[in-house]
This record gives C-alpha cells, sequence and structure tokens, in this order.
C-alpha cells in the first residue's frame, strides 16, 4: 500500500506552494518518444519555482514500486511515484497500460491544488480527490472512433458506444478540459453542452532551447558529419520520421514513398521503436532499401534536436493525429514538413514551411518529398520557425501557469485535503 504523508499543519498559506500533480503512464527519463511525454517535461521545465511539481507514473525495472522519491527533471526537483515497472515504454503490452495505471490508482487518496489527467480513464477511482481536475484530450476523438482513413491502434475503437458511453459518465469529473484539436473540442461541446464552459483550447508546444534552427553553414556541417557517421557519401540528403513504430504512424507507407522517389543520395533515418519494427525490417528488404534507411531506435529529446537540424525535410505518415509535436520540433529546428492531413497538423503548416498531402498514398507522399527536396528554396529555414514561433513553450507555459497561480490564489478556490 502506498502511504500518503499528511502535510505539515500551521504552515502559513503565503509560505505554501501550489501543489501540481501530472498523472500519465510513462516514465519522465525512459526511452519513450511519445508527444504526451514530451509536453509533459515541458510542463515541469517551464513551471515557475513557485509551484511544487509532483508525478505519478511507471518506473524502470531498478526501482521501487509505490514509493515516492524526490529527484530531478529537466533541471528542476521533482517527486515521483511510480505505480508500476516497464521497460519500454514504446512497446504495447497486451494489457493497455491505462488500465493497469487506473488499476495501480485504485484507493489512493492523490488530491493536489491542481491535478493534471492525460488519459480518462483515471476518473474511475479520482472522483473524491479534492483540488482541481484537468483533463487534457490529445487526439480527435470522433474521427479516432469512427474515422476510416487507416490504422488505428486506439482500442476503445473496437467498442465506440462503449467508449461513449463511458466518457459521458467520466467527463462531469473533471473541472476542465483542455484539447489540442479544434475538431475535438467542437465535437465535445456538442455532445456536452451543459458542461460546454469547462472545455477549452490549448496550445502543444515546442521546447526551443533543444529545438532551434542553425545558420546555412552550421547546418550543413552537422549534415555531412551525420553522414559520414552513417558511412555514406557526404551529399547524402535525410529524410527524417520520429515516433513510435506502431500502425496509426504508418512507417510502412513513408517506406513505400521514398522507395517511389528516383532521386540519390537520399537516406531515410527512422528514429523511434514500438512493435512495428520487425514489419518495418521486413518492409526495407522487401522494397530493396538495405543502406538507404537507418533505424536508429528510440532518440532522447537531444539527440531528436540534431537529427531535426540535419535533416533536409521531415516526413508525418500518421492516419490519425491530435496536434503532433514532432512537427512542431521540425518547423523549429527549421526543417520543412511534408505530411499526411491528419488532426491539426495541416493548421501548423505556413505555405514555405511544408506541403500538406491530398491523400495518403505512396504517389501523394512521394510527390510531396521530391518537391521539397527538388526546390529547398522554397522552404526556407526562416519561414519554418516562423510557423512554429506561436507554439514555443516558454511562452505558451507562461500563461498556463500564470492562470493556474491565479485561481490558485482566488478565495473560493477549491481546497485539497492533505498531500504528500
Amino acid at each position: 500500500m502506498i502511504q500518503i504523508e499528511a502535510e505539515v499543519q500551521g504552515v502559513p498559506r503565503q509560505e505554501q506552494k501550489p501543489v501540481l500533480t501530472i498523472f500519465f503512464q510513462f516514465n519522465p527519463w525512459g526511452s519513450g518518444i511519445g508527444g504526451i511525454d514530451t509536453l509533459i517535461r515541458s510542463y515541469v521545465k517551464y513551471a515557475p519555482e513557485v509551484f511544487r511539481v509532483r508525478i505519478v507514473g511507471i518506473g524502470d525495472p531498478t526501482e521501487a514500486v509505490g514509493k515516492w522519491r524526490t529527484t530531478e527533471l529537466e533541471g528542476r526537483r521533482i517527486e515521483f511515484l511510480p505505480l508500476f515497472l516497464q521497460s519500454d515504454g514504446n512497446i504495447k503490452p497486451r494489457v493497455p497500460n491505462s488500465l493497469r495505471y487506473t488499476m495501480a490508482l485504485a484507493g489512493l487518496d492523490l488530491s493536489s491544488d491542481f491535478m493534471h489527467f492525460h488519459r480518462i480513464e483515471p476518473g474511475l477511482v479520482c472522483r473524491q480527490w479534492r483540488g482541481e481536475k484537468t483533463l487534457f484530450f490529445h487526439m480527435d476523438i470522433e474521427n479516432q472512433l469512427h474515422g476510416s482513413g487507416g490504422p488505428n491502434e486506439f482500442l476503445w475503437r473496437r467498442f465506440p458506444r462503449g467508449y461513449l458511453a463511458f466518457e459521458r459518465m467520466m467527463i462531469g469529473r473533471f473541472d476542465r478540459v483542455l484539447e489540442c484539436n479544434s475538431a475535438s473540442l467542437a465535437f465535445h461541446q456538442h455532445r456536452y453542452p451543459k458542461l460546454a464552459h469547462r472545455f477549452s483550447p490549448v496550445r502543444n508546444c515546442v521546447d526551443t532551447d533543444t529545438y532551434f534552427p542553425l545558420e546555412p553553414e552550421v547546418r550543413d556541417a552537422g549534415r555531412r558529419q551525420l553522414a559520414r557517421s552513417l558511412g555514406l557519401v557526404a551529399e547524402t540528403r535525410f529524410i527524417l520520421f520520429a515516433g513510435r513504430l506502431q500502425p496509426v504512424k504508418d512507417p510502412l507507407l513513408l517506406l513505400r514513398a521514398v522507395a517511389a522517389i528516383d532521386r540519390s543520395p537520399i537516406h531515410l533515418l527512422l528514429a523511434g521503436e514500438g512493435n512495428m519494427r520487425p514489419a518495418v525490417e521486413t518492409e526495407i528488404v522487401k522494397l530493396g532499401l538495405r543502406g538507404k534507411v537507418s533505424l536508429l531506435g528510440a532518440q532522447d529529446q537531444s539527440s531528436l534536436g540534431k537529427l531535426q537540424r540535419a535533416a533536409s525535410v521531415f516526413a508525418l505518415t500518421s492516419a490519425f493525429e491530435g496536434l503532433p509535436l514532432v512537427v512542431l520540433e521540425a518547423l523549429a529546428s527549421g526543417t520543412p514538413v511534408v505530411t499526411t492531413r491528419a488532426g491539426e497538423t495541416p493548421s501548423l503548416i505556413l505555405e514555405g514551411s511544408g506541403v500538406v498531402c491530398e491523400e495518403r498514398s505512396t504517389e501523394a507522399i512521394a510527390r510531396g518529398l521530391r518537391h521539397v527536396l527538388d526546390q529547398p528554396h522554397l522552404y526556407p529555414a526562416s519561414r519554418c520557425v516562423e510557423a512554429a514561433e506561436p507554439y514555443a513553450a516558454r511562452s505558451v507555459l507562461r500563461e498556463v501557469f500564470q492562470q493556474m497561480l491565479a485561481r490558485w490564489k482566488a478565495p473560493d478556490r477549491k481546497s485539497p485535503r492533505a498531500v504528500a
């Protein structure tokens, strides 16, 4: 049983810190490169020191389960509680982590001034917890449930009526619902008119300390260095994919598009891990792409930033998205994007910063990649950076935390129970 210590009594209100507890089934120091993982790390990094930050997540096999520990993440002190252990967050287990995570939360009281939930399932067990509960939706729920755009790993899709009934039961348990996808926001506000005031748009954000452009000469030197490290000719241009190797990202479509590009020398970098890695390896052999594709595995943010700055183009072939952080990371690095019309992605692409393919097909993706590779002068780094600028984490999260602090100081705020 996880023991929750009582808060020290008698501390003057002006000396107390608002407590933010973030709930998500991930290891903050693990190799996962999902967008939610990255977003949470940005929230931690840019949280003002006035906030006390806690994360309830998943530990690695060396950790003790169910014990709070004080540690450091993104340069700041946090408290971390692992509910269970997992070696690789990029591999989908047979029992969904969202279910394991929710079951592990049952019976606990993790009340806090602010609680951020990145999945709806914990609503089952947090109803009695005191404090402001915020639910983040990171995808277009309606499209995930009913869309026919391609591969879809959203397990609730098998039971759309069951999900909608569950959502209706859970949604009122959250004080605020933040959505990065405009279609999903409109869907929920229409579906829950009495709760429409609780739903708000939120900008996903990119950490421009990690993702930033370089001067052309420096960028080209980095590209040449990467080519040498992979045993490729110095003139090699790189197409980059970064994400989980899962069906919804459709890496096989990208491989087929690269095989259809008659440009040389080009090389595809696949940064990520997932259940589809064996299928990707098989497809590389089948398409005759040996020597033209590098499977890099999961990369940390610093390494991924270097890859973004070495790439000539970033490719996204997803069937479904919310507002993919990896696209913002590419743009902030000065790298143009070729993408499918998935989620909020098209709204991120300004003219001159990339290509939105109207069809999710091999021919359309290959055509978009050719266009960017053949005419790089049409996609200057400055235009890409301009597209990403409104999403810079430093400014986006400053506003988020200012609003949170104002609500905490309000005389009618909800008071949490004791916290650890």
